[in-house]
């Protein structure tokens, strides 16, 4: 804590019995040496001898940036369709669970190199195949029973995590570990690492991959008849149906791909950090959601918002060991980032949904 007039202040008022109520505190340290922390601890020292961009802190932050940039896109392309897909967690967790499992059962099969070439696209496969079909079942729900989705995705990551869990510790537990998790993938069903050490569990060609899907929802998006379809039902419902538009099917077409690729971020994690599947799954999914809403919904802004958060990230913990702030702060920059940036959508989303009620009212009362 740098030295200050005041280390914290308090505001009273005082009470109908003469006791001063507390109303803030607030706390002194050096934002100079909290951003400096914050940001060499997520790229490394630049001006420090001997540094190189290939370096661990480098390697943590592209690692978290690469699944972010899954998540991000699943809720991206939920949002664009007009849904809200709280569920992306869930569809993770089953998403990595599917990889480890195919993973495992194929891996006897195959070794070496061509076990690489076999079992990690087999793994991808696997894992966007498991959260599409979780994230199908919430879209089913709406386009059959008008369930709200937000309630069903919230309620389904709580499935997902109890399922997995409970099937994990006892069916398919490493009977080795003490630890709620699978057994180990092998050595060569994995991304991987080109031009980072290894042990930072980060491979570029996974990064790429990541970039490259950006570019194909991007193009998914707007310029296909499905992209327009997808954006048509999210901005004009009424509208797209008068158009031919199968509503129903949209809905839940746009849950099974925004499963698809929260189910990509599990596969990722389970192959490129991991290496086996462990209960107690990081928030990728909860974290996606705020990279989208910082990104607008655009699959090219969630790229640049996921490099941010990953330095957000990984420099929390750098902080957090370097200096008396304690981490929390961190998150309370990211929210606040979160706050200014998403408050304009969140009114338009709101208002939109507003109109849609009160267009179905009127529809109601006039018959």
């Amino acid at each position: 804590m740098t030295a200050c007039s005041s280390a914290a202040f308090v505001l009273t008022h005082p009470t109908p019995f003469g006791v001063p109520r507390l109303f803030a505190v607030g706390f002194c340290y050096d934002p100079v040496a909290v951003y400096d922390r914050l940001f060499l601890g997520a790229l490394g020292d630049p001006f420090s001898a001997g540094w190189s961009p290939r370096n661990a802190q480098m390697a943590v932050t592209l690692r978290e940036t690469t699944v972010l940039i899954f998540t991000g896109l699943s809720v991206a392309v939920a949002f664009r369709a007009g849904v809200f897909n709280i569920g992306t967690q869930g569809q993770l967790v089953v998403g990595g669970f599917s990889t480890a499992l195919t993973v495992l059962a194929a891996a006897p099969v195959v070794s070496g190199f061509v076990g690489t070439l076999t079992l990690v696209p087999l793994g991808l496969l696997a894992g966007a195949v498991g959260g599409g079909f979780y994230g199908a079942i919430p879209g089913a729900l709406k386009a059959c029973a008008d369930a709200n989705e937000v309630i069903t995705t919230i309620m389904l990551n709580f499935v997902a995590t109890g399922v997995v869990g409970y099937l994990v510790l006892n069916q398919f537990k490493d009977p080795t570990s003490a630890a709620t998790q699978t057994r180990a993938l092998p050595s060569y069903a994995n991304f991987p690492a080109i031009a980072f050490d290894p042990r930072g569990n980060f491979s570029l060609i996974a990064l790429l991959f990541g970039i490259g899907l950006i570019v194909a929802i991007y193009y998914l998006l707007a310029h296909t008849s499905f992209g327009y379809d997808l954006r048509t039902s999210g901005l004009q419902p009424e509208a797209a149906e008068y158009g031919g538009v199968d509503a129903a099917r949209t809905v839940v077409a746009s849950f099974a791909l925004s499963g698809a690729l929260g189910g990509l971020g599990g596969a990722l994690y389970v192959l490129m950090i991991l290496g086996n599947y462990q209960t107690g799954v990081p928030a990728y999914g909860f974290d996606g959601i705020t990279v989208s809403i910082l990104a607008g919904n655009n699959p090219v802004g969630v790229g640049f918002a996921a490099l941010l958060f990953g330095v957000l990230k990984s420099g929390t913990t750098v902080v957090d060991f370097a200096t008396d702030v304690p981490p929390q702060l961190v998150g309370v920059l990211r929210g606040l980032i979160i706050l200014f940036v998403a408050m304009p959508e969140f009114f338009r989303l709101l208002g939109g949904r507003m109109d849609r009620v009160q267009r179905r009212a009127r529809r109601l009362g006039s018959t």
